[in-house]
């Protein structure tokens, strides 16, 4: 078990300036184990996205890597592209390799998911198979709006929440 691994296919939200792009990719390839295959930049969507496989110990720790380097250095407020996101980490799918079943990819999604959430305070969406309502399963459902549209929904949720009106 220790030794299966699993590819991992993060997006981000910039293409555009390589220093970026390798502080990212780098921060990645500094958890043991990581084998980077790819990095395929986009200019005119501001996107990248970085393959690479690694051990299944090791897969939440390289996605938190990702997580906490693109929160360093994208910044969704000035950001221009023409692929809709909704993060700096835009998605992070986990494919099975070999006789990795589905459900451990899964299993790694939630547990990235909830280190995102609790260690750098990022709201995180489950999406495809890991989704936690139907319909958040389409990736085109919680893009519908981008950046924009959830930032609008979290601030008033949390105004809401706090008992306050903005």
């Amino acid at each position: 078990m220790a030794d299966e691994l699993v590819e991992c296919v993060p997006n981000f939200s910039e293409g555009r300036r390589p220093e970026v792009i390798a502080a990212i990719r780098d921060a990645v390839a500094a958890v043991p184990g990581v084998r980077v295959l790819n990095v395929d930049s986009d200019v005119d969507h501001n996107r990248f996205v970085l393959t690479y496989v690694v051990p299944v110990t090791h897969a939440v720790a390289s996605g938190l890597a990702a997580a906490r380097a693109a929160l360093e250095h994208v910044d969704l407020r000035t950001h221009e592209g023409a692929h809709p996101r909704m993060g700096a980490l835009d998605v992070f799918p986990f494919v099975p390799l070999g006789g990795l079943p589905m459900s451990r990819c899964v299993a790694l999604a939630v547990e990235l998911g909830e280190r995102i959430a609790g260690e750098l305070s990022i709201p995180v969406y489950l999406y495809e198979e890991a989704a936690r309502r139907p319909e958040r399963a389409n990736l085109e459902y919680i893009r519908k709006g981008g950046f924009e549209t959830l930032r609008e929904v979290v601030t008033a949720e949390t105004a809401a929440c706090s008992g306050m009106t903005l």
